[in-house]
């Protein structure tokens, strides 16, 4: 039964950095040019070329280091890996072993409970290139992406769920884009995750064979492709069979993953250090240079949210998962005395017609004007939303066009109480189930009101006017 075991989750993340030029050429890291046209002989490993190494690279991960709270190495190196493979044209990859640049890290998450998510290592290296499979068989090698610069990041096999892993996601995924370290643009594959998957029974410490799940880059195909594996392996072990180390890729058409190849080891890579490249040394000074540049974090910024604006932690989560969402957020927020009518829309109209882009149209003060509007009561929240949705596509003072759509909420109770008077007359049935207890029959009554007055009505102001008129 899959209840009596658990999922022990370890994750390996590519991130592509936020560099101008590669890892140790000059070609450039732009994203979408023609198939091999940002490549030179440094970056194709021709012989007799000397790799330099971009200074970038080192603050970019030094920065996600101590984002991370990790240790950073003073010395460290540069190794080469060896296999083969066609989107590899040196036959090695320059990536770092036994030296790592930072190490011993840690992420804090929340899934229900807080849980501490240990980070074992960052260290830099180099992107392969692509492969394209045409539909006429050929396989195509786009080598734009080689040398392109990258930071993996290790996690310790702490996570036990999908939940636990979207959530560790997400929170480094935020990190990296406020640093500025990446623009973590998981459609473009400047985030990639490698999942580590085994299973034990409840209670058992040691860890079982791990699968690894290549190269997913959606939040959504990775919890799927987790309980999909989690499932199988299940299966596999109660039907007697012995699993194997191996790697997997998933089929996200299908939503189940296929062996590729048995997992290697670090012995199969033959690891040694890269004899064109000096060791990495970072002074304390530079550290210290570095860690002074780095932005209020995302859980600082949530604390500050969650104080400042009594904003429900889950909301707060939210709105610091995108810095530029978050900046936007606070600007509307300084010119709003109504920050939890603030936090409404943004949660809800902006972050639905906002979907995967971060740039919202409607300037920070008018948002706040509105979140002012319906904390006044002077509109109702039906009447923001749609506002917004207005403003959205086209650049308006809000008063002016809730105006000229007449969506100016009405609260006078000398011209409510008449309208509430007739709905309770209209609403003979609703009246008599409220009579006999059933005190939810109101809304319908509400509703009449409310369509009376053209959803104009305050209802808030109707509900206590109809209590009193059915108590009378």
């Amino acid at each position: 039964m899959k209840k009596e075991f658990e999922m022990v989750i370890g994750v390996e993340v590519h991130v592509e950095l936020k560099t101008k030029s590669k890892i140790f050429c000059g070609c450039s890291t732009a994203f979408g040019a023609q198939p091999n046209t940002q490549c030179c002989p440094v970056c194709m490993g021709m012989p007799g070329v000397l790799p330099v190494l971009n200074e970038k690279v080192v603050e970019c991960a030094v920065r996600a280091g101590l984002a991370t709270n990790c240790e950073i190495a003073e010395f460290s190196k540069q190794d080469r890996k060896n296999y083969f493979y066609p989107d590899l044209p040196k036959a090695y990859q320059i990536s770092q072993y036994d030296l790592p640049l930072c190490q011993h890290g840690y992420l804090d998450i929340d899934c229900g409970a807080p849980k501490r998510i240990g980070i074992t290592r960052i260290h830099i290296e180099e992107d392969a290139g692509k492969l394209v499979h045409t539909a006429g068989g050929e396989t195509l090698c786009d080598y734009n992406r080689c040398g392109v610069p990258l930071i993996e990041i290790v996690s310790e096999p702490d996570l036990r769920s999908a939940e636990e892993v979207n959530a560790f996601l997400r929170k480094l995924r935020a990190i990296l884009i406020y640093t500025g370290v990446s623009d973590c643009k998981m459609q473009e594959g400047s985030m990639r995750c490698d999942v580590n998957l085994s299973i034990r029974k409840k209670g058992e410490q040691a860890l079982g064979t791990r699968t690894e799940m290549k190269n997913l880059n959606s939040f959504q195909f990775i919890a799927k492709a987790i309980e999909y594996e989690f499932a199988r392996q299940v299966q596999a072990v109660e039907a007697g069979e012995t699993l194997t180390q191996e790697t997997r890729r998933f089929d996200q058409s299908l939503g189940k993953t296929f062996s590729m190849r048995s997992k290697e080891d670090a012995d199969d890579y033959r690891y040694f250090p890269d004899p064109d490249l000096v060791p990495i040394v970072v002074s304390r000074q530079e550290v210290s240079r570095i860690a002074a540049s780095i932005p209020e974090l995302p859980d600082a910024r949530k604390a500050r949210y969650i104080e400042r604006y009594q904003i429900a932690p889950a909301d707060a989560e939210i709105l610091v998962s995108e810095r530029e969402v978050s900046d936007y957020f606070e600007q509307a927020a300084e010119q709003c005395a109504y920050p939890k009518a603030l936090s409404a829309l943004m949660l809800g109209e902006v972050f639905r017609l906002l979907g995967a882009e971060t740039a919202i149209p409607i300037p920070p003060k008018h948002l706040a004007e509105l979140a002012g509007f319906v904390g006044q009561e002077k509109i109702s929240a039906a009447a923001a939303k749609k506002a917004v949705a207005a403003l959205w596509e086209k650049r308006e003072e809000p008063a002016a066009y809730l105006e000229r759509m007449e969506l100016w909420q009405q609260s006078d109770e000398r011209f409510l109480e008449p309208i509430a008077r007739s709905a309770v007359r209209q609403c003979e049935k609703s009246v008599a189930d409220y009579k006999r207890g059933k005190k939810q029959a109101i809304g319908a009554i509400i509703g009449k009101a409310m369509a009376e007055t053209g959803g104009r009505g305050n209802a808030a102001i109707l509900r206590r006017l109809i209590e009193r008129i059915l108590e009378e």
